[in-house]
């Protein structure tokens, strides 16, 4: 059978690729699909014990069995389309998101831009760039969306996030959440934030004068290449 692999951010980089296809006998797991990976990609052992894995746009254990014509990624831990919840190749439409929650019974809007700034862990950075599984990304963050609207009652939510290349100033990310009452509103606002931190599939890349390192995969970046960032 065929497996699709797809790489993203250290993954693309230790691959030189971002996507390749292998024959697996039948009945492998996705166990048996990293084992193989790992002896040709040392940096995959070196993710497995905490990297995540997705069959189809889904996350699966570790004995899910694959299938003939499967896609296949590797989830790095994270830094962090259509409809509310999008996915953008270029600049974020503030505006656009906004709009999207808009709501005549809503009593409070709240938005958040996260920004890029011009200096991390000491270092002067010159600018980002964002890797991501766009379409799994896009189905995680209308999965924050449900989670909000199970815990606040509130359905108003819509989050975009940008990738490739991002300029110290310009948002990153943009969220929108409309509420009856404000205390909701700033509540789900700060959860989503913090959850598309922990599960979508978008990774940070800072890039420094002389350098560069993908945040969250520190350890096995520096593994693969000697030192947290390595020189273009």
């Amino acid at each position: 059978m065929r497996v699709t692999i797809r790489y993203f951010a250290v993954l693309r980089d230790a691959a030189g690729r971002s996507v390749e296809e292998r024959v697996l006998p039948p009945g492998a797991s996705v166990g048996d699909l990293l084992d193989r990976l790992a002896a040709d990609y040392p940096i995959v052992a070196r993710l497995r014990s905490y990297a995540r894995v997705m069959v189809n746009q889904e996350y699966v254990p570790l004995d899910h069995p694959l299938a003939d014509g499967d896609e296949f990624a590797i989830i790095p831990p994270v830094s962090g389309g259509a409809g509310p919840f999008r996915v953008v190749d270029g600049p974020i439409d503030l505006d656009a998101v906004t709009a999207a929650v808009a709501d005549p019974a809503a009593g409070a809007i709240v938005t958040f831009q996260g920004t890029v700034r011009d200096n991390a862990r000491g270092r002067q950075v010159l600018y980002l760039e964002y890797d991501a599984y766009p379409a799994a990304a896009e189905k995680m963050l209308a999965q924050i969306g449900d989670e909000i609207r199970e815990r606040w009652g509130i359905d108003r939510v819509a989050i975009t996030h940008r990738i490739g290349r991002v300029e110290v100033g310009e948002p990153s990310v943009a969220i929108a959440v409309a509420a009856p009452h404000r205390a909701e509103a700033f509540d789900a606002c700060r959860y989503a934030i913090d959850r598309i931190k922990e599960i979508v599939p978008i990774w940070k890349k800072e890039v420094y004068q002389g350098g560069e390192t993908w945040i969250g995969s520190e350890p096995a970046y520096q593994a693969e290449y000697g030192h947290s960032s390595r020189r273009q």
